[in-house]
């Protein structure tokens, strides 16, 4: 009777598998539907029969022990039969300790953590929609749009973002590490730890590693008039950015309209303007970057840009553009009736976190997969990092997500240790994240610790003609200095920044704060 219940439950998780299998044909084209149908419907009748037989099992009074043996014994031939043929529809599934969904910053970083901490040859594997080895995205906006000596991979495979080994695609194979590229996962059934790509092959894993980050939100998404005309660009994926390079080629000198006033439109912008374009911003915000900059930091990004000829159009948004015969973007309609003329338009208007494949599977929290200090979801066997995490911010004591390559990294990392704590009967501590952002464009740089929240003190030379300008800003709730922002500064003043902001130190005049400046945070101890 143990061997029917054991092979019942293994049909029936068979049955999940083949039944995932069967919702992913569109992609895939090869299930032999009419037998498979057949199979699945045979199945709910054994598992009808095998209950009934359970049942009188524990009745034994209609049945003599002998009669019930010789019912079990024809059970578990059948069973075993219908076993084998379900296997035959799934096809090689192939097996891992470990799968890493998702091939970007965080799945690199996770890698080289599962090899520090100890990986035998075959357990890892990381399965990416991309046709690379993980690199560092951040590159994609910054020098990858360089007129010259821009970057390329190999060269910036992660980890170098920070600081680290390199990780080439014969490192991953040198480490016994499968890396499954150019390759979409299209089904997720995480209570019986299937994964299903859209070529129809079949995954299995003992702990998967959530790591699928964010995709852009696209103007064709709110049916925008000519969105999906040719030369309007996304910034996500290397692909894009290839493409963006090859039209900055074709449209040389020509118009680039960005929209959006955030990370990539103003990072975006520069390069356009670095490549001799003649680049407008377009943004319905009152200043840009609102989500961070206070006004004092946003007036001073907006003058510098406009004194290097970016043209700042606030305050209204793209509602439709305008091609040529040859489905080319000739122009940008705006809201507030004006027209943009564009050779080539570049959107960057926020992502959203890419969690459908698991919705009704795991529990979820402010758009993000909920987890615990540990990367961990309410299913354990299963780790959520970087863009799609909602986590507990132990230094604020509340949960949030956050879309940085910082956080990425460190993400994956911390549930790496943790999963291999686990395994080790081990413990260790919880995420502790002080919130890190940066970005370069042109000649400036900035850093921003902490949290932006209360009242706000500005401090230092914000004047866009300044050869060498630093300033920043703190920001001041409940009388204590929880978040700061420095413009310039050096790399021990940015630690300083980051110590003041995870020390919080209390603050009893803002006059003085203001007049003391970056010192305030240099000279903490």
């Amino acid at each position: 009777m143990k061997l029917l219940k054991r092979l019942s439950k293994e049909l029936n998780s068979l049955k999940e598998d083949v039944e995932l299998r069967t919702s992913a044909e569109s992609h895939a084209g090869t299930m032999q539907t009419e037998e498979v149908k057949s199979w699945l419907e045979d199945v709910q009748r054994i598992n009808g029969e095998t209950k009934a037989i359970e049942q009188k099992a524990g009745e034994k009074k209609f049945l003599s022990g002998a009669f019930l043996g010789k019912h079990v014994e024809e059970k578990v031939v059948e069973l075993k039969a219908f076993i084998k043929k379900g296997k035959t529809f799934l096809g090689t599934v192939k097996y891992f300790k470990y799968i890493i969904l998702g091939g970007g910053v965080a799945a690199g970083y996770a890698a080289r953590e599962f090899e520090r901490q100890g990986l035998k040859p075959g357990e890892l594997a990381i399965i990416s929609k991309e046709a690379v080895a993980p690199y560092e995205r951040p590159a994609l906006s910054k020098a990858y749009l360089n007129p010259k000596g821009a970057a390329r991979l190999p060269d910036f495979h992660v980890c170098v973002g920070s600081g680290g080994e390199r990780l080439l695609p014969g490192w991953y194979t040198e480490k016994g590490i499968q890396l499954i590229l150019s390759t979409e996962i299209v089904k997720v059934n995480l209570g019986s730890k299937t994964l299903i790509s859209a070529g129809g092959e079949t995954f299995k894993y003992q702990t998967l590693i959530i790591a699928t980050g964010s995709t852009v939100i696209r103007l064709t998404d709110f049916k925008v008039e000519g969105a999906d005309a040719k030369n309007i660009f996304y910034l996500r994926e290397i692909d894009d950015a290839d493409k963006l390079v090859e039209s900055i080629k074709t449209k040389k000198n020509g118009k680039a309209v960005i929209i959006g006033g955030g990370y990539i439109g103003l990072e975006v912008g520069a390069a356009m303007k670095i490549n001799n374009l003649d680049v407008s911003m377009v943004y319905p915000e009152p200043w840009c970057m609102p989500r961070l900059f206070t006004p004092p930091l946003a007036a001073f990004y907006e003058s510098y840009y406009a004194n290097k000829g970016i043209k700042i159009v606030k305050g209204t948004v793209a509602v439709g553009f305008n091609s040529n015969e040859n489905g080319e973007v000739t122009g940008v309609k705006l809201k507030d009736g004006r027209m943009l003329e564009a050779d080539i338009v570049v959107v960057g208007v926020g992502a959203r976190p890419l969690t459908a494949l698991f919705k009704g599977q795991v529990e979820e929290e402010k758009g993000g997969i909920k987890t615990n200090g540990f990367f961990k979801t309410s299913i354990p066997s299963v780790y959520a990092v970087g863009d799609v995490s909602t986590f507990p911010m132990k230094l604020y004591d509340d949960m949030r997500r956050v879309e940085h390559v910082d956080h990425a990294r460190k993400s994956a990392e911390q549930a790496v240790k943790a999963i291999k704590a686990s395994e080790a009967g081990k413990e260790i501590a919880e995420y502790d994240y002080l919130p890190y952002f940066y970005s370069r464009s042109f000649d400036l740089s900035w850093q921003f610790y902490g949290d932006n929240v209360g009242e706000h003190v500005f401090f230092g030379d914000n004047n866009p003609l300044s050869p060498k300008p630093k300033f920043g800003s703190f920001w001041i709730k409940d009388g204590k200095l929880v978040g700061a922002f420095l413009e310039g500064g050096s790399p021990e003043e940015n630690k300083a920044i980051a110590k003041v902001c995870r020390l919080q130190p209390t603050v009893e005049n803002l006059d003085q704060l203001k007049k003391e400046g970056l010192s305030f945070a240099t000279k903490m101890k």
